[in-house]
């Protein structure tokens, strides 16, 4: 048999999963570790404690599989995107937290560089909207404020990263300071046109070279792990950002084919092949994983607040105690009763943009009740999701191809029956729930195995993907759009602007 490795670094865990060349799962092991919050909008993550964590999860999946460091023919890594951290190459320190990527702090230098019109510069190097959601005004943050640090970074002493450059670092114990096409193209400093760190952009925000990482294809030999690390030095054959590296491991390899994955957030992406297109709808552009130096390009929307707000609804209003209980809470009514939740807890992503949003539950009467309220923020996630798809088709529209046609769908929330058919309701387009939804994980797996002669091609993994199950649309068209008509008139409420 052989196995591959997938190192899954998210959010609000750490997993570790063992495949097979099938892409079936053989065993897998999670811990959790602590979300930081300093003050109202900030989101932190000692990265020690990821690294622990991390480190802890792939020993245990390996012991849960009953296999050794050479039954293993690589190791792929996939990790929480624009989070940035600063560590000190000598000693191999951060410098301060993790600054994840929910983290709003950075929003005064962008509202700074949007005043100073550099974001149309921006937007045609990067494909990115000027925010505070992506790496590199988190990692001038971090230079401007955490004392000695631009000193030390002139002198060439510190080293900038996201999770999977720090993972790496870690594994081979220093000797490697690398990322990927897809993690890179989330910095705000990477041009994706010329698979480049930009000089002008570097400058912009003044961030030095000297902190910066090699940039590889996702698919490529990054090193081999300290022996003491796993038991035994493993190859390390793949990297992509977990929404890139979640439209490989769907099988999204051509122009057209999309996928959204429900997490803490949603994060939809639509394959647009070599050809690099700037949304005129509210997306992104972005560096889809690569296999070889050939730049390829999606189209991504992001919900900042997608399954967190399960997660809300559990710690901060207590209306259950675990987040499983949800779905039987939203179905004991056979709606919403008039209740719209927008879950803008951090502002609100694309399409919208709108960093000043505050989260917003509209429609109460006397008769709502916390099933209401349950089954509104089950269904926020699906009109939060609808809205990207609108935008992303508009799009394909616009560059002469076609709609979407079909909805791929992974992530934890995913399993929820009751809110996939109510996206497919709302999408009017079948949404396609595959046997293995750790595609994220899975797409970091076949990036490492192409490395290391697994699959000779993507045809050889596109044979793995199969359907568990299709939510075929049962709602009117009229219905749906009436209930979108809504969501945008909250959506108008949540508003500060």
């Amino acid at each position: 048999m052989t196995y591959l490795l997938a190192l899954d670094q998210g959010t609000s865990s750490s997993r570790s999963i063992v495949f097979d060349a099938q892409g079936r799962i053989v065993a897998m092991a999670q811990r959790e570790f602590r979300q930081i919050y300093p003050r109202p909008g900030w989101v932190e993550h000692d990265a020690i404690e990821i690294w622990d964590s991390q480190l802890a999860t792939a020993r245990e999946v390996l012991a849960k599989a009953n296999l050794s460091a050479a039954d293993v023919k690589a190791l792929g890594i996939t990790n929480q995107r624009e989070t940035t951290l600063v560590w000190n190459r000598k000693t191999g320190h951060p410098v301060h937290h993790a600054i994840v990527w929910q983290d709003r702090r950075a929003e005064p230098q962008c509202a700074a560089l949007r005043e100073q019109g550099h974001a149309a510069l921006i937007l045609r190097k990067t494909g990115l909207v000027v925010d505070a959601y992506f790496s590199g005004t988190k990692l001038q943050w971090i230079l401007d404020h955490v004392p000695g640090a631009r000193d030390q970074a002139a002198r060439g002493e510190l080293a900038f990263g996201t999770i999977d450059s720090w993972l790496i670092w870690k594994l081979t114990n220093g000797e490697v300071h690398v990322t990927d096409v897809s993690n890179a193209s989330r910095t705000m400093l990477f041009n994706v046109r010329e698979n480049r760190w930009d000089e002008e952009l570097l400058a912009l925000l003044n961030i030095p070279a000297s902190v910066l990482p090699a940039v590889k294809p996702s698919a490529h030999d990054f090193g081999r792990s300290a022996p003491e690390h796993l038991g035994g030095a493993l190859t390390i054959g793949g990297i992509a950002g977990d929404q890139q590296s979640a439209l490989f491991g769907q099988a999204c390899f051509d122009a057209g084919m999309a996928k959204n994955t429900y997490g803490t957030g949603c994060f939809m992406l639509m394959h647009m092949g070599e050809r690099f297109q700037v949304s005129g709808n509210g997306l992104i552009t972005t560096s889809a994983a690569q296999i070889d130096a050939a730049p390829r390009y999606a189209l991504e929307g992001s919900v900042f607040i997608g399954g967190a707000v399960v997660q809300w609804l559990r710690d901060g209003l207590n209306a259950i105690k675990a987040s499983g209980e949800v779905q039987g809470l939203a179905q004991s009514v056979p709606d919403a009763g008039g209740v719209m939740f927008v879950p803008a807890f951090t502002g609100l992503g694309a399409p919208y943009w709108d960093a000043e949003a505050r989260g917003a539950i509209v429609g109460l009467t006397r008769g709502s009740t916390v099933a209401h309220i349950a089954r509104a923020a089950l269904e926020s996630i699906a009109f939060q999701s609808a809205a990207l798809l609108q935008a992303m088709s508009r799009d394909a529209v616009d560059a002469g191809g076609a709609p979407v046609s079909e909805l791929r769908v992974d992530g934890g929330a995913c399993v929820n029956d009751l809110l996939m058919q109510f996206q497919a309701d709302l999408l009017g387009i079948p949404v396609v729930r595959p046997k293995v939804i750790e595609t994220t994980a899975l797409g970091a797996a076949y990036l490492a195995g192409l490395t290391a002669g697994v699959y000779g091609n993507l045809d050889d993994i596109g044979r793995n993907w199969q359907t568990e199950r299709v939510f075929r649309p049962t709602m009117s068209r009229d219905r749906a759009e009436e209930l979108m008509g809504q969501w945008e008139r909250a959506v108008r409420q949540s508003s500060a602007r």
